[in-house]
């Protein structure tokens, strides 16, 4: 399934998502200062004017790139307060690529935005 997206997408080097995140390593800022933190925000603003999509799948930028929402993140370790939640990548990539580990994780009631770039173990409020 592939969809539109309208507005400006981000292209980096690939960076490979590690597959568990520790609760020891586990940790959650209020503020978003690192060198990544305006691309996450571009991003935020991208995935907001389609309405944040629930749905899995990749999502194409009018250049040809793509993004992938993975749908739901299920903040089973409980880093994040508790809420309903949706993962979508912050780089495009051309479709089917491997995904990074950069990601925004949003509250799909309040919109609130964390930004992840190492793939669930740091989370930095937008």
């Amino acid at each position: 399934m592939v969809f539109g997206l309208a507005g400006t997408a981000l292209v980096a080097p690939a960076v490979v998502a590690p597959t568990h995140t520790s609760a020891a390593q586990a940790a959650v800022y209020s503020t978003c200062t690192i060198s990544r933190c305006s691309a996450a925000r571009t991003a935020v603003t991208g995935w907001s004017s389609l309405g944040w999509p629930t749905s899995s799948g990749w999502y194409s930028w009018p250049y040809g790139n793509y993004n992938y929402t993975g749908g739901t993140f299920q903040n089973r370790e409980g880093y994040l307060p508790t809420a309903t939640y949706n993962e979508y990548d912050v780089y495009s990539r051309a479709r089917g690529a491997s995904r990074d580990a950069y990601r925004i994780v949003v509250n799909r009631s309040t919109k609130v935005a964390y930004f992840t770039p190492d793939h669930y173990v740091t989370f930095y409020k937008l």
